[in-house]
């Protein structure tokens, strides 16, 4: 077995972190909604809770693009910038996806 490289101990420890954190966001938020009863326009209380469920899963929806950017900043601290080249390439397309989606999700609703 061979032993894991500094990038690969930073990289399990952001996902396994990460997913722990968003995890228990989304069962706090939901846990505490339940707690006050079902959810709906009858129960506007319950969305002051639904933000934090909403933000675990915003961060799961993150922790690839965080994962790259850990690439990139790992590459570029080791002078590799051949594989930092490839991370800017890989979160320039996520970017543009984000930036495409958004734009095309606005326009379908208005």
């Amino acid at each position: 077995m061979t032993a894991a490289s500094p990038l690969e101990r930073s990289l399990a420890r952001l996902l396994n972190y990460g997913t722990w954190l968003a995890s228990a966001a989304i069962a706090a938020g939901l846990g505490l909604v339940a707690m006050h009863g079902s959810i709906g326009a009858s129960h506007p209380e319950n969305v002051s809770w639904m933000w934090l469920a909403t933000a675990g899963i915003g961060l799961l929806i993150l922790l690839p693009v965080m994962r790259v950017l850990l690439m990139l900043l790992f590459f570029l601290y080791r002078r590799d910038y051949r594989l930092a080249l490839a991370a800017v390439l890989v979160l320039t397309i996520i970017l543009t996806g984000v930036v495409l989606g958004l734009r095309t999700a606005s326009g379908a609703a208005g």
